[in-house]
């Protein structure tokens, strides 16, 4: 897998247009101190097997210290505009949905991340971008601590900032069986409340 800038960057839009659609280049995410995930293949197949996304699907999941999952949901954006500011509503909704905040702890303990499936390759776009502001934002507003933001095309996934991917699952791949060793995973959640989610099925 390989890793780097598609062609589009903050840097070509207006002041007005930049700061409407907030987004987080690369170079910033990678100095924000983001958690690195222990094992992001378990992560990533595990989310792709419980929701089974298509292509502009997002799936935000909450895991505890231990990387075990404690709540995810699913939700489609509509938006043909990438803002930052709408993906944090979005990311906000369902995680307000799906698991109770965290402000009341000084640290955070609890970490989200998200799995987003779009077309194209796994270099970064401003989709990306906006989507890496919103779940910083979602976080910081539901007590949790931001963490990795993976990108699944049908070349396979790849963790923003970080360089780590794999060719399986992707965007076209059949979901792989949960192990037998798992204990059985949370429901997904799926749905909105935000004008530009649709709600959609996720399949266990």
């Amino acid at each position: 897998m390989t890793f780097g800038f598609a062609s589009s960057s903050a840097a070509s839009l207006s002041p007005s247009t930049a700061s409407a659609t907030r987004l987080l280049e690369p170079a910033e995410w990678a100095s924000a101190g983001i958690p690195l995930l222990r094992n992001p293949r378990e992560v990533v197949s595990g989310l792709h097997s419980r929701h089974r996304p298509g292509p502009a699907t997002a799936v935000v999941a909450v895991l505890d210290p231990d990387e075990r999952l404690r709540a995810s949901a699913s939700f489609t954006s509509r938006r043909a505009q990438a803002d930052g500011w709408m993906f944090r509503n979005a990311l906000l909704a369902q995680l307000r949905r799906v698991i109770p905040h965290d402000l009341r702890r000084r640290t955070p303990v609890r970490t989200a991340v998200l799995l987003y499936c779009r077309e194209g390759d796994a270099r970064w776009t401003e989709e990306d971008g906006a989507w890496m502001w919103g779940l910083r934002d979602a976080c910081t507003l539901h007590g949790l601590r931001c963490g990795a933001y993976i990108t699944l095309t049908r070349d396979g996934w790849q963790v923003l900032g970080e360089g780590r991917g794999g060719r399986r699952p992707n965007a076209e791949s059949a979901p792989e069986p949960f192990a037998t060793s798992e204990s059985p995973p949370p429901p997904p959640r799926t749905g909105g409340v935000a004008s530009d989610v649709l709600r959609r099925a996720a399949a266990r």
